[in-house]
Formats: C-alpha cells, structure tokens, sequence
C-alpha cells in the first residue's frame, strides 16, 4: 500500500493485493486496525483464492470533518487473516495524511447591553478546526464614541478547545439629561494558523455585531419634577410667604389690642371693687359659686369620670408554623375588662403562602390569602367590642413558606398580627 492523502469530510482510497503463496485453497479476512479504523472499511472484506493467485481489494478512508481527527500522518493497518492457517497473519501498513481543515464557532454574550457609562460583553469562541489555531479579537465602531477593549486580545486554541474572552465597552462622555443613544459596534474574531506567513497578519475574520444603549444620568421626568419643585417654590415666596406674614403680623397686633384693652377694664373694675365683693357674697359673709364653676371644688375629677378606667391597649400576636401546617394563637380578654377594637395591623414579611383568619370571640372578621399582601391594616370608627375571657385569634394555614430579605427560603410562615384599642372595666 502506498500513502495516502485524505481530506476531513471527503473520501480517499488505496490498493492492496493479498496473495496466496500457499498449496492449499485459503480464505482470507481483511480488517482494518489502528486509528484509522474507526473510518476506514475494506472492500472485500473476505477473500477466497486457489494457491498461486492473488486479489486485489480496495481501502476506502472517509475521516469525518472533525476536530477529533487530528491533522497530519496517521499510521494505516490491514490484518489479513488466514481461515486454515491463521499463524501466517499479516498486517501491511501504510501512512495516511489527513489534509487540516480550519473552522471556529464565535457569540457575543449579549449581543445589546445598557449603561450610563459603559458595560461588559462577553465572547466565546471554540476551534472545531483539527489543527491548532491562535485566535485575535479586535473591536471596531463607526465614529469616535466608545472604546473597546478584550481581555485577553489573543488566544491559542487546540482542536476541540473553547474560550471566553471578556469585551469592555465605554462611551467617551456621559449623557446628562435627554434621550438615550444606541452605539453600534462590530467584533472580528481572526485566525491566525501556525503554518502563517512572516508578517503574522490574522486571516478568515469572523464579524459579530453588538451595541451599546447609552441612556442619561437625569431622566426626562426627573427635569419635570424639578421644573416643578422650582416653580412651586419661586410661588411660595413670591405670593405664600408674604400673605402669611401679614396674616401672622395682623394677629400679632389684634392680641396686643385686646390685652390693652383688657387691661383697661380690670383697671375700671378695681377702682369700683368695694360694690362688686359685697355683691359677691352672701348675707353669711361666705362667697357664692360664679356660673360654669362647681361648688363642691371637684371640677378637675368631673372630667375624668366617664373614662377614668379606660387605658389604650395593644396586642401583637405572633404565629409562626411550619410548611403544610396549621396554627391558632388568641388573646385573651382579661376577667372584668371589655376590649374595644379600633385598629388592626397584619403582616406578612416573608412573601409567605397560605390563608389567615382572624376572629373576635365567635366571630370572624376576615380571611386573607397571604400572597395577596405584604402589609395589610383595618380601622374601626364604632370600636368592635370583645367581652371578658373571649379571645382575638389569628389562625395562620402555610402553603409555601416564602423568601425575606435574607435571600433563603424560610422554613415555615411566620404572621404577625397587630390589635389596638381601647381596655375598660366592666360597667358595675
């Protein structure tokens, strides 16, 4: 057999005469071994030759366009195996060249990316070619409005080999206050092979196409707000401030007035004072309660006796249970008192999933889904009334545990409700 050029993808073939020396009739078996086996076949496999004859079979070699089959000299072996003698087995061989082939597989990661200044990309690139490669990035934009740079700019490559290069892109200038702008760019990925000419000039550039969305520090809505701040207050100090000054220096004056004035009259009234003490007393000589005043002196005690024994209460209830379960916790009215419910706070930190029920003795108030809320609060003008020994109950039933703002999922629901109002004792 002679050598054998072959290219990955395409199909080769070469000769080989088996001939039998023998003084027998002999059949004889052909099978490829070696490296090239796995595609490489003989055709006739099997051979049967009377003595003094010969055959001549074919070796068809198709190398799949892989970058498993490395280019260059691959050795080539025929077994040829006697049926009746099989200690007289051959194997011929050869040198099969497989020609190199050159293929890369580029992507940009992402292909469009937005920043105030600039932003990353990524790109990757893989040698399906069967020789070894070095690989050079370089960037390039239509104008003078970004800066792009990779890191590392080359790479070497083995067939088979993938790498991911890192592409940093930055605009020259910021933009304040307008409208974002979109940067086109370009990526050239070029093989350098290492059988290259002297100059080192990469060949075959492969272009991937990017960009880049620069948008502004200061949104547009952000000026009209500020607009509005400015205008609301130059309004504030151009028409607001100086009616409230003149409204302020006006009471200012109107108090002095009626001071002076009252001054003036308790001034007229001690020149007369021996008339008005013996009109303010009685024939006892003891002196007479003036209206709106009480008698007894107990006035200050008055005030307070309606609600002398109602304090202002709240209670948080804590339920904490885990996945798939069920809890009640209550508050208990305590013996003699009556609670007048105002308010009511719940809260569902965690994200939890599940159903709460919150009663007042035998009555239910309400029954919430969990992941509809995360803070949830009920107020009453006319107090709901709770009597003594009854309870306020939150009844939490945990689906799915939810994530706070640690990051991890928590293990059970955890619910905690809040309840305000107004404690009193029992009428006597």
């Amino acid at each position: 057999m002679s050598t054998v050029t072959v290219s990955p993808g395409a199909e080769a073939t070469t000769t080989l005469t088996v001939r039998n020396d023998g003084d027998i009739v002999e059949a004889y078996t052909l099978e490829v071994v070696g490296d090239c086996a796995a595609w490489s076949t003989v055709e006739p496999a099997r051979v049967s030759l009377y003595p003094g004859t010969s055959e001549v079979v074919t070796v068809r070699l198709a190398p799949p366009r892989s970058h498993e089959v490395r280019a260059g000299e691959t050795p080539l072996g025929v077994r040829v195996l006697p049926a009746e003698r099989p200690e007289s087995v051959a194997v011929p061989e050869t040198t099969v060249v497989v020609e190199p082939f050159h293929e890369l597989r580029e992507q940009l990661d992402p292909r469009r990316r937005r920043g105030w200044r600039g932003a990353r990309f990524q790109t990757s690139v893989q040698n399906r070619g069967n020789t070894p490669v070095g690989v050079v990035f370089t960037g390039t934009q239509d104008g003078e409005e970004l800066r792009l740079a990779f890191s590392p700019d080359q790479r070497r490559l083995e067939p088979g080999e993938s790498a991911e290069v890192g592409l940093r892109v930055r605009a020259q200038k910021l933009i304040w206050f307008g409208t974002p702008a979109t940067w086109p760019f370009e990526v050239e990925v070029a093989e350098k092979t290492e059988g290259e000419a002297e100059d080192g000039q990469p060949h075959r550039p492969e272009t991937l196409s990017g960009e880049f969305a620069q948008i502004p520090i200061l949104p547009r809505w952000l000026l009209i707000v500020l607009a509005a701040l400015l205008a609301l207050l130059l309004a504030w100090f151009a028409l607001v401030r100086p009616a409230v000054k003149s409204t302020a220096d006006q009471a200012v004056a109107d108090a002095a007035e009626k001071e002076r004035r009252d001054g003036g009259q308790q001034g007229g009234a001690s020149s007369g004072g021996s008339g008005d003490a013996s009109g303010g007393q009685g024939q006892d000589g003891n002196q007479k309660p003036r209206p709106g005043q009480s008698s007894g002196g107990s006035g200050g005690s008055g005030s307070t006796s309606g609600g002398g024994n109602d304090q202002q209460m709240s209670e948080t209830i804590d339920v904490q249970v885990g996945a798939g379960g069920t809890k009640k916790k209550p508050y208990q009215v305590p013996e003699g008192k009556v609670f007048g419910v105002t308010d009511l706070v719940v809260a569902n930190f965690q994200g939890d999933e599940g159903v709460l029920t919150i009663t007042f003795g035998n009555r239910k108030i309400t029954t919430i889904a969990l992941e509809t809320f995360r803070n949830q609060d009920y107020h009453w003008v006319t107090p709901i009334e709770v009597p003594e020994n009854e309870t306020v109950t939150a009844s939490v039933t945990c689906n799915k545990p939810g994530t706070p703002a640690t990051g991890t999922q928590a293990a059970g629901c955890h619910q905690v409700v809040n309840v305000s109002g107004i404690l009193r004792d029992l009428a006597p």
